[in-house]
């Protein structure tokens, strides 16, 4: 016999609903209302160029100067070994980043939210000198992937938004 009731299974909608739940791609979510309406800052170094990039294949490229909302970023990275041999030599790293970002309707000048968001990632340095490099890349590349992934996130949860 199972513990799951079928009146729970109808139910459930009518409670999500109650309690102000919208799916983001509805018509007048958070994801609708952002898309191609968020001009994001202009990158200063690699990292942030890559974190503007993956928001701007997110949230869709606007124009600048017809934006509904600017999208202030700002990247910060540190790396640092977190495996070292018996013999002294690194074999793995750790970059951690944090992107903290503000969200300003143009109309009215107020920021609509504002946070931060960090995580890690870490590769192997292990192999020659050239592999390391493209392995440091690539984890720099997935670290601004990941970092956009929760900035949007956040942005999708956004009560004021839809308002």
């Amino acid at each position: 016999m199972s513990s799951c009731d079928r009146r729970t299974l109808l139910l459930m909608p009518l409670a999500l609903a109650a309690c102000g739940f919208q799916p983001v791609y509805a018509p007048g979510g958070a994801g609708t209302e952002l898309d191609g309406r968020v001009a994001v800052s202009a990158p200063n170094t690699v990292e942030s160029f890559l974190l503007v990039q993956n928001l701007e294949q997110k949230l869709g490229r606007s124009a600048t100067s017809g934006s509904d909302y600017m999208l202030a970023v700002n990247v910060s990275t540190t790396t640092r070994a977190v495996s070292i041999t018996t013999s002294n030599e690194t074999d793995r790293y750790s970059i951690n980043g944090v992107a903290r970002y503000s969200l300003t309707s143009e109309s009215t000048g107020q920021i609509v939210t504002s946070g931060q968001v960090a995580d890690f990632v870490s590769y192997s340095a292990a192999g020659s000198t050239v592999s390391t490099l493209a392995d440091e890349r690539a984890a720099t590349e997935r670290l601004m992937v990941i970092l956009s992934d929760q900035i949007v996130a956040r942005l999708y949860t956004t009560p004021d938004l839809t308002a």
